[in-house]
């Protein structure tokens, strides 16, 4: 009984709007959905049952693997399981961070010069900041103070998030910088004379 709650966590349900290819000589499983593709490199074998609509991550190994690999079995298992997952979740519903400028003059505009999309930061520096918006993420600005990151791949929405933020980190005793949405900043006290 115990190892059928264990095989259940690798047990991954596929949407009826994606559509999968897995190849096993190649080791390779592409993911097809509404908002793109996806193609993942295997190391462990699948099992998949397209008329149920789910998956399995199997414990065995495309090769012979170390004794060092054997040990961590499960955690390849877990890893590649949340690693569908995740891009599954990436090909139904697109991908967003909000961020917010806290700070007297903090703006945030776009502009387009020719076929670039740039932003501009204006983050109480003496100059203003601008950042290239790759072509595959869309930046939303409204409010002035407040931006939307949008795009298919989590990971890069994260990325270009973070880059954004970099430019000014909050600061502990103000609270002023770049916010997440729903960040809470705790301040510290300043010094007592």
């Amino acid at each position: 009984m115990n190892s059928q709650i264990v095989k259940k966590k690798y047990i991954i349900k596929i949407p009826k709007s994606i559509f999968l290819c897995y190849l096993e000589q190649n080791r390779i499983l592409f993911l097809k959905g509404p908002l793109g593709h996806r193609i993942i490199n295997l190391k462990l074998k699948l099992k998949t049952n397209e008329k149920k609509g789910f998956m399995f991550v199997t414990d065995q190994f495309f090769y012979n693997v170390s004794i060092n690999d054997k040990k961590n079995l499960k955690a390849y298992q877990g890893t590649y399981t949340s690693l569908i997952k995740k891009k599954i979740f990436e090909l139904l519903k697109p991908n967003f961070k909000k961020l917010k400028l806290v700070g007297v003059g903090y703006k945030v505009l776009l502009e387009k010069k020719n076929s670039l999309t740039l932003l501009k930061l204006s983050l109480g520096f003496s100059h203003d900041i601008y950042f290239k918006v790759p072509n595959d993420i869309q930046i939303i600005c409204y409010k002035n103070n407040k931006l939307i990151i949008l795009g298919n791949n989590f990971k890069k929405v994260s990325l270009i998030a973070s880059i954004i933020r970099s430019y000014k980190i909050p600061e502990v005793y103000k609270g002023k910088g770049i916010l997440y949405e729903n960040e809470q900043i705790k301040l510290k006290e300043g010094k007592k004379v």
